[in-house]
């Protein structure tokens, strides 16, 4: 019973004493016990439906810690699940119990990768479009492309106001949407935008012809389409400026790194159509701020829907803020029921493995 009371340890608001609690728990050398780590309060179900899934596994141990304190602690634990977290070559070289670091979900740009294979550290992340989280970010970006079309903000002043039939909005309908990285995310969105009647057109590094299959967490296949039949026109990264001017709606699906940063900067949104949408469900760092601003203020920008920010959490008095036609979601895109307990599944069937010595499954090893 004494393992029992390991698994799921959550912290108290006071961090201060957070080395000493884990030491006393980590003292009882002769159990072998797997730790897991997640850093940081942010994105809460991913742990809370971790440590659900592994509550039958006393061997097992799920911790969420301070982000201020994973570099006291992080020599503990075997495995590292980083969300937020900024995983330098520093921190890493204290991980000197760690056999794996991970993401709940795709995106590694915080970890030191050439640190973690110094150190024979893996690193790896969670396929989204097993777990249903390129799905569900797919969907998140419709419900931001609809938001700026049909004019929430406007329509929350109306209702205050008593005024009934305004805004006039617009609709998907016979619009020309840019999918800028067409990775699993932008697979997943063009399938579903393919009833609302629009023109796809997408840009990625190669367009090689392949089935494009979906799955289900229950393992089934949902459909089965080829890239020409989602796309209505293909470029590379040297067509972006180009798709851009014939594009309705940009929706940046990228990956995070050295070449993409700031990408969508003051000579790409110049480049749009006056009034065209900017749609933002990747990563922040992937707009250039000020850019951002000067093309609402100019009106040329007509409107902004981002799921990510600059930093996060966001500050909810950020000027950018001000404007009716910016739509801005706390980083959930694919924080769902489904997506997050099929991420929990991987995560803890992981742990699982690495405890029984067997071959790690449902992760992308990058290193």
């Amino acid at each position: 019973m004494a393992e029992l009371a390991l698994v799921g340890k959550s912290w108290p608001v006071s961090w201060g004493d957070t080395l000493t609690k884990v030491e006393k728990m980590n003292g009882n050398s002769d159990k072998h016990i797997t730790r897991v780590l997640f850093c940081g309060p942010y994105f809460p179900a991913s742990h809370q439906y971790t440590k659900e899934y592994l509550q039958k596994y006393p061997f097992i141990q799920v911790d969420d810690v301070p982000l201020a304190a994973v570099p006291d602690v992080i020599s503990k634990y075997n495995i590292c699940v980083v969300k937020m977290m900024q995983l330098t070559s520093n921190i890493i070289s204290s991980a000197t119990q760690m056999k794996l670091i991970m993401q709940f979900g795709v995106g590694l740009e915080g970890v030191d990768i050439d640190a973690a294979t110094k150190y024979g550290i893996k690193v790896a992340r969670i396929p989204g479009h097993v777990t249903g989280n390129a799905a569900s970010c797919a969907e998140m970006t419709i419900y931001l492309m609809l938001g700026l079309l049909r004019k929430q903000n406007e329509m929350q002043i109306s209702i205050k106001q008593k005024r009934l039939g305004e805004p006039a909005g617009e609709t998907l309908l016979g619009k020309t949407v840019f999918i800028m990285g067409f990775g699993n995310i932008g697979i997943e969105l063009a399938k579903r935008l393919r009833p609302f009647g629009v023109k796809i057109i997408a840009t990625k590094r190669s367009w090689a012809l392949h089935s494009i299959g979906s799955l289900q967490s229950d393992g089934f296949l949902i459909q089965n389409v080829t890239d020409d039949n989602l796309v209505d026109e293909k470029g590379s990264h040297e067509d972006i400026y180009k798709l851009a001017r014939d594009s309705d709606i940009v929706v940046c699906c990228l990956s995070m790194n050295k070449e993409t940063a700031g990408i969508v900067n003051k000579s790409f949104i110049s480049s749009m159509k006056k009034g065209a949408l900017l749609i933002n469900i990747a990563r922040g760092g992937l707009l250039d701020y000020d850019a951002v601003m000067h093309h609402l203020e100019s009106g040329h920008l007509g409107g902004l829907g981002i799921d990510v920010a600059w930093t996060e959490p966001f500050d909810p008095d950020d000027p950018i803020l001000k404007f009716n036609n910016v739509i801005i979601s706390p980083h959930v895109a694919g924080v769902t029921e489904q997506s997050y307990r099929a991420m929990a599944e991987v995560v803890g069937d992981v742990a699982l493995q690495l405890h029984s010595g067997t071959p790690l499954t449902g992760i992308e090893i990058v290193n």
